[in-house]
């Protein structure tokens, strides 16, 4: 129970109440010092302390002083028992007092409003009821020596109102200031617990913001970044905390803010940033801030495509489940009576539509197979495969099934030739590079190059195909891996993302080197993870 009642103790003496704790003892240990010096130095100061009580007068402002300093001690040293060391200060107070106010001849001598001053420093500090029972101690002490007073002498009327008046007093004066500590005390941990909603509120804030995947940044009206998240100083490649110009960090982006500045109605500016080359999209908001700082939003622009494309990819999924039977079945069923068809013979015209029906019917047929394949790129079963047996091998079926003369591609095998991949996902990237090559190249002897050698990382193979046609334009090297790209009135543009997506199913890469004649597609592997 004991602890109990320490612990509900501990709760409300907060921090400020152990500091209004000390002050109160402080201005007791103010007052017991100017007593004990009076009645050292100057007794005749003051008109209570009559001359021939020296003796009595000196012990007692002794005693006060010392238990004055041994409660400040307290409220600094030993911080427990709070209610404890108020109340024997407000009843060392109370019985001093009354002592002085019996010595100087009752309340006439004008110490009844100390302990009006000391009922009001408890009422401030101490706890609920207890203010009540200081002022009850205060009120029987004031009593008790008036009508010993009164026993010794004669009967006072006029002196028992004078007290019942300061007895009113005090429980005044110290309800006066529990009330007024209750508002304090209600304000206080109204603006504590408003304190830590707000620093809880301002963690949770900064670390949204510097979880977004957006770069926010905030721009004085001259165009200087006083703040930036760590998204906004990854994409403009900013060092450092210290205020930067705009212009240092991308002049088109300065440019832009520009602009804005001039017509508000500007919704959003497309910048490039030189320091690595990613497209930003800025959006610019005012804010209401003293100095009229302004937010810009940047957003990675390949994230926004890379996002659309998942989404196109999603449709697509849920396509895919219903085409094998929705549309390869009547497709097989339109190329059947199609071969069926081919062997009556009844004109050139006949043989010319028919062979349109039959080439788009395998058109059809192509595109179907390339978008069922997406949704098998999970399903790799890597292995290690060597490529000095498994090239010549596919070279020789893919000659045969195209129709390739033999001296078309050439390859040159280097280096360990080991790759960690799946059979079949491999035997279809290569077979849409390989395509892809021949498509665009000259069909000459070695027009089309399949090298292979290691990469610079250790255990890692490079593939190469190369063909010598007129390669691939700087307006569509972004854009060739998109699915539904093609440059090819025969193509499905789905060869090269498949091939991308099957690598990288497989831990791969694939991408486009280069920028001179002809087409570099490079495959990047390693004969690890298998």
């Amino acid at each position: 129970m004991l602890s109990t009642l320490d612990a509900g103790e501990q709760q409300f003496f907060s921090e400020a109440h152990w500091k209004s704790l000390r002050y109160f003892n402080f201005y007791r240990l103010a007052v017991a010092t100017l007593l004990f010096i009076a009645v050292l130095y100057y007794p005749s100061a003051l008109p209570l302390l009559s001359p021939d009580q020296g003796p009595r007068h000196l012990a007692l402002a002794g005693v006060y002083l010392l238990s004055t300093g041994l409660a400040l001690i307290l409220a600094y040293r030993h911080r427990r028992h709070a209610s404890m060391q108020l109340s024997a200060s407000v009843l060392v107070d109370v019985v001093v007092m009354t002592l002085l106010i019996h010595v100087g001849g009752g309340l006439g001598s004008g110490l009844g409003s100390m302990l009006l001053v000391t009922l009001a420093g408890a009422g401030l500090v101490g706890q609920g009821r207890l203010v009540l029972l200081y002022a009850a101690v205060a009120t029987l002490a004031i009593l008790l020596e008036h009508s010993y007073r009164a026993l010794q002498s004669d009967f006072d009327a006029a002196g028992f109102f004078h007290a019942g008046i300061f007895s009113a007093g005090f429980f005044a004066v110290a309800v006066s200031a529990r009330l007024l500590a209750r508002r304090v005390i209600a304000n206080e941990a109204l603006a504590r617990q408003r304190g830590v909603d707000l620093n809880n509120q301002t963690v949770i804030n900064q670390r949204v913001i510097e979880e977004m995947q957006d770069g926010v940044l905030v721009l004085s009206s001259d165009a200087t970044v006083r703040q930036s998240n760590p998204r906004a100083r990854h994409l403009l490649g900013l060092h450092g905390g210290s205020e930067v110009l705009l212009s240092a960090c991308s002049p088109e982006l300065a440019a832009g803010f520009a602009t804005w500045c001039a017509d508000a109605s500007v919704a959003a500016v497309l910048v490039r940033v030189p320091t690595n080359g990613m497209q930003l999209r800025a959006r610019f908001i005012r804010t209401e801030s003293t100095e009229s700082d302004v937010l810009v939003f940047l957003e990675d622009m390949s994230r926004l495509q890379e996002q659309a494309q998942q989404m196109k990819l999603a449709a697509l999924g849920r396509l895919t489940a219903n085409i094998a039977h929705e549309i390869r079945n009547p497709l097989s069923a339109i190329s059947h009576a199609g071969e069926l068809m081919r062997e009556e013979r009844r004109g050139q015209l006949h043989e010319r539509l028919l062979r349109i029906v039959l080439d788009n019917a395998q058109r059809l047929e192509r595109i179907v197979s390339d978008v069922l394949e997406l949704g098998r790129r999970d399903r790799s079963y890597r292995e290690l495969i060597d490529l000095r047996e498994a090239l010549p091998l596919f070279l020789e079926e893919y000659q045969v099934k195209e129709q390739v003369r033999p001296e078309v591609i050439h390859l040159d095998l280097s280096g360990s030739a080991i790759l960690c991949f799946d059979r079949s996902h491999f035997h279809q990237v290569l077979w849409n590079l390989l395509g892809n090559a021949l498509r665009h190249s000259q069909h000459a002897v070695g027009s089309v190059r399949l090298l292979v050698c290691d990469a610079k990382a250790d255990g890692q193979v490079e593939l190469h195909v190369i063909d010598d046609g007129e390669g691939v334009g700087d307006a569509w090297r972004e854009q060739i891996f998109e699915p539904f790209f093609t440059t090819h009135h025969r193509g499905t543009g789905l060869g090269l993302y498949i091939a991308r997506e099957l690598c990288d199913a497989n831990g791969a890469q694939l991408d486009l080197q280069g920028a001179g004649p002809g087409a570099d597609f490079r495959l990047l592997g390693g004969s690890l993870g298998c």
